[in-house]
């Protein structure tokens, strides 16, 4: 391969052994930080990635033979596809930094390549379903009013669960009726929500004030709270949707996504376009959002002959 080849003819670059390129791994991650605007999740996620890669190879000078065996050991591991296709990314990532800072000359892991199956997509609720998982959600206590708002805020504007932990009092407006959330890359943008969510989030409010007053955090900006009056993690958010549903009799496991996928796909049924779902849920590219259509060729088909001009039978044509 050409590209090993380069490799090769680069060998004796002062930074290309293990311990060296160790020494830049701070750096890469706070250029991450700070010009990709990488959440922690993520750079803890390519720190792991990275520091695996640069163990399997030892004192070795990494080129691509080392990429190519680490993602067999990887995969006789019993790793998921999807999971090692992200660890070969974040390899790559950091040597294009290293390119970038002229530490190496050639990328180890740009000739590589790992073919991901086609993942099956998220299950989704019925709108029966998702009703019955929300309504599951009786009384009107702190809890009660406060996981019902997450619910239907979920169910309404498909944000993520990182989006939805990371809201604020100042990012939700009732007139109209929007929150403004940070997605990923922190890239901000505006969700309309529903006059049911509208309602949820109202009533919650109350409670949430009379907590943060008998707490003494008024202060508190996060819009959902734990009972000690901090911000909602993300994992109790799960454990909120997972349980509701579960305890609703929904024969399926429930999580955020599943709401968010559950959103797009009630949008779509409804006639809404891709493009708009894609701002939406936030997608950088229409190609995420389509993967969310799974409706079958019979409806596209309906829908083609329904609405494309040229498909529709003229009235009175010769039927030769």
């Amino acid at each position: 391969m050409a590209g090993e080849q380069k490799y090769h003819q680069l060998m004796d670059k002062p930074f290309q052994s293990t311990e060296g390129l160790r020494d830049h791994v701070p750096d890469f991650l706070d250029f991450l930080s700070a010009e990709r605007n990488a959440s922690s999740n993520t750079i803890k996620a390519y720190r792991r990635d990275v520091d695996e890669f640069l163990h399997f190879t030892g004192s070795h000078r990494p080129g691509p033979g080392h990429v190519r065996k680490w993602l067999a050991s990887l995969s006789k591991k019993g790793l998921k596809r999807t999971s090692i296709s992200r660890k070969l990314s974040s390899v790559r990532a950091f040597f294009r930094y290293l390119l970038r800072m002229n530490i190496v000359d050639f990328n180890p892991a740009e000739p590589v390549s790992f073919p991901v199956r086609s993942r099956p997509l998220p299950k989704n609720l019925t709108i029966e379903q998702a009703a019955d998982t929300i309504d599951d959600i009786t009384g009107d206590s702190f809890k009660s009013a406060r996981d019902r708002a997450i619910l239907e805020l979920l169910y309404s504007t498909g944000i993520r669960v990182s989006e939805l932990t990371g809201l604020n009092l100042d990012g939700v407006s009732f007139s109209p009726e929007m929150v403004k959330v940070w997605g990923k890359g922190g890239k901000e943008r505006i969700v309309p929500f529903g006059t049911r969510a509208r309602d949820a989030i109202r009533n919650y409010l109350t409670h949430r004030h009379s907590l943060l007053k008998k707490r003494g955090k008024l202060e508190e900006q996060a819009l959902f709270v734990n009972k000690n009056g901090s911000r909602l993690s993300q994992r109790s958010v799960q454990r909120i949707v997972s349980a509701t549903a579960l305890h609703a009799g929904v024969p399926t496991r429930v999580t955020p996504h599943v709401f968010r996928h559950t959103m797009a796909t009630h949008l779509l049924e409804a006639g809404a376009d891709l493009r708009s779902i894609q701002e939406l849920l936030g997608h950088a590219s229409v190609a995420t959002t389509q993967k969310y259509t799974h409706l079958d060729m019979k409806r596209l088909k309906e829908v083609f002959e329904r609405a494309h001009p040229r498909a529709r039978r003229i009235i009175g044509e010769d039927e030769d």
